[in-house]
């Protein structure tokens, strides 16, 4: 949860905010490693190395699908999932790898942070917003170089009353904007987006909050001129609401702190996150009549417009980073029905952006283009290898019951084996609910990619 100290006021245009020991590690600085560090990557060490020699020696696949389901299947297929295995062995050496090597960037100063304008669209929100806008305008930043607005994007609630409490109580700062009917969160941000006066640009949800040294920490990368967009870290701001925000507490842990970590490291972030990214301005300008009017199959694109930007930055031939330094707390599901609408509206996003990204990334440089496309290959021939396993399994244990066992208790090494990295991003005992995660997963939410590829041109928003 986001501090109470978070919420102080910043007095006069470049004052310069008192912080406090602990605000002041999260200001891009690297914790010191300690004998706790060092075991866990050891035992991260020994388990890649264990990994590899079992894919290798040919043991991956009895591990995962049992020798009953192996016996029944052909030797051209097992040598391919043999062969796909040790493929997805090395390629999580590598991130690894590219992971202890990452370092946040460091954070702007008072003296040479860039001017800002921070966009936050908001539909249906309710109090949440004000929220928002009152972590931004409690952020540790000039006052002479930032100005907000806020989109309501034909809310049918209370969200435009809260919009206007809140601004008013930063007179000059807010800009408020009000559209008659819902048009929908891309045009909300293209409002913000051609009304801004900043170098950067900064796109926060209004059911999210920053903490204090958040913008400053998003600006830092922008110093390098390679960089387009900064990708910040999304935690769950409503961890404590039930099992499912607690499982995707250690999900979202691991897809930023370890996944857009290792793609930072060669400035290839696939999706700035629409809970907070950072973006430079003048790239945004170039994108933002494509992005804009943006279709898929003669369809418009509704969602997936952080991603979509992300795309367009690249093919600009400049870098998306990950600044692990700029922390957002955002709320989510508390249901499995809403839990399954934000996946649906995930992975749509996924498969169209992914078919761009595939020519995007040849006007990369060699090393990123070499492992985005590695990474890229690897994951897409997931999808239909994880559900042959599944579909093996079940075979095989209509002969043999006991594969289930096997499989489960593979499903729990694995899982056990990625809390590792979990625990060496965070040390806490939250790292069992990733264990749950595994079969959540794999029993409740499997079945939502196959189904947003054959609706993938679908309009609906899926958030309310």
């Amino acid at each position: 949860m986001v501090r109470d100290e978070g919420l102080r006021l910043i007095e006069g245009p470049t004052a310069r905010p008192r912080q406090t020991p602990s605000e002041l590690r999260a200001l891009g600085a690297p914790r010191t490693p300690d004998l706790f560090d060092h075991a866990l990557s050891g035992a991260i060490v020994l388990g890649l190395l264990g990994l590899v020699g079992a894919a290798c020696a040919g043991l991956g696949l009895h591990a995962t699908i049992g020798a009953a389901a192996a016996a029944a299947t052909s030797s051209a297929l097992g040598l391919t999932l043999l062969g796909f295995g040790l493929l997805v062995a090395l390629r999580l050496v590598i991130q690894t790898g590219l992971w202890f090597r990452y370092r946040p960037f460091d954070s702007a100063t008072f003296d040479d942070a860039p001017a800002l304008t921070i966009i936050i669209p908001a539909y249906n929100e309710g109090p949440m917003v004000a929220r928002s806008i009152e972590s931004v305008l409690s952020a540790a930043y000039p006052r002479d170089r930032l100005e907000v607005f806020v989109v309501d994007d034909g809310s049918k609630d209370d969200t435009w009353t809260h919009i206007q409490r809140a601004a008013a109580r930063f007179p000059g700062l807010v800009t408020t904007v009000r559209f008659e009917k819902n048009r929908g969160k891309r045009a909300a941000l293209e409002e913000g987006f051609r009304r801004a006066k900043g170098e950067v640009l900064v796109t926060i949800d209004s059911d999210s909050v920053i903490e204090r040294q958040t913008l400053l920490a998003a600006a830092g990368p922008f110093r390098d001129p390679r960089v387009g967009a900064v990708a910040g870290r999304v935690a769950v701001h409503n961890r404590s609401e039930g099992p499912i925000p607690q499982m995707l507490h250690v999900a979202f842990t691991l897809s930023f702190d370890f996944h857009r970590a290792t793609q930072s490291q060669y400035g290839t972030v696939y999706c700035c996150p629409g809970a907070l990214t950072a973006l430079r301005a003048s790239a945004v300008r170039a994108a933002l009549d494509a992005w804009s009017k943006q279709s898929f199959l003669g369809v418009p694109c509704p969602a997936g417009e952080d991603r979509a930007m992300t795309n367009y930055v690249l093919a600009q031939g400049l870098d998306t980073v990950y600044q692990r330094s700029a922390v957002v707390h955002t709320v989510v599901p508390t249901t499995y029905s809403k839990l399954c609408k934000m996946y649906l509206r995930w992975d749509r996003s996924y498969i169209r952006e992914e078919l761009r990204l595939a020519w995007i990334l040849w006007r990369r440089p060699p090393v990123a283009l070499a492992l985005t496309l590695f990474d890229a290959v690897l994951r897409n021939l997931s999808y239909p290898l994880r559900y042959l396993t599944v579909f093996l399994v079940v075979a095989a244990a209509v002969v043999e019951p006991l594969v289930l066992l096997t499989f489960a208790g593979a499903i729990t090494l694995g899982a056990l084996f990625r809390m590792l990295y979990f625990l060496r991003c965070e040390r806490s005992s939250s790292f069992v609910w990733g264990v749950a995660y595994a079969f959540y997963y794999l029993f409740g939410l499997t079945w939502i990619f196959p189904y947003a590829l054959v609706t993938v041109r679908a309009r609906g928003w899926l958030t309310r």
